[in-house]
């Protein structure tokens, strides 16, 4: 493993457990092996090795969306899909939702470069296909742009909120993500059902 593979994993172990105000540089340096120095160096501060850990998350969600938004699946096996890969994602990524939100909120420069990204999921082929099916007599008459954001919506807020969550419905972390796990499938359920002619 290299000293950067290292880096990722112990930051990642911090982060998950910390989040991201509540993390320090001298912890995930304990958690790698290496000394602070070493951290500094590959890593100037703890916002650019988040950012760094972020770029490569979101290096391997993205493939996996865009396979998905243009592939010749129907627009519901899509839905279901999405919901699926998104939040197994983020079960291994859950600090990654807060983050983001932090940034937009503080360095919305950063989150518009990384929107602007050429390999950023993008949806244009699965927009045209919620006309088509809507055209289709598949699909209830909906504007496509409003349907994705119901699946974003449905899927990204209990991450985003996620301590909100829990205390407005009184569950604990192991609950939570019992929730998580049956709503790679309810979401999609409910989504399709709304939709469906």
């Amino acid at each position: 493993m290299t000293t950067e593979e290292k880096i990722f994993n112990a930051a990642r172990i911090v982060f998950q457990k910390k989040g991201f105000a509540g993390a320090r540089m001298q912890e995930i340096a304990d958690e790698a092996g290496i000394n602070k120095a070493m951290l500094h160096y590959c890593f100037k501060s703890k916002e650019l090795l988040f950012k760094a850990i972020f770029m490569n998350a979101f290096g391997q969600l993205a493939p996996q969306i865009n396979e998905i938004f243009n592939s010749k699946d129907t627009v519901f096996d899509k839905i279901t899909k999405f919901t699926h890969s998104y939040i197994s994602f983020v079960v291994l990524n859950p600090y990654l939702p807060q983050f983001v939100i932090q940034e937009m909120n503080n360095n919305p420069e950063f989150v518009m470069a990384f929107l602007k990204n050429e390999n950023r999921p993008n949806p244009a082929v699965l927009i045209a296909q919620i006309e088509k099916e809507i055209a289709d007599g598949i699909i209830k008459h909906i504007n496509p742009k409003q349907l994705l954001l119901d699946v974003f919506s449905m899927t990204v807020f209990p991450f985003a909120a996620k301590m909100m969550v829990k205390g407005m419905i009184q569950i604990s972390d192991a609950e939570f993500n019992q929730m998580m796990e049956e709503r790679k499938t309810s979401i999609a359920e409910q989504i399709i059902n709304s939709i469906k002619k």
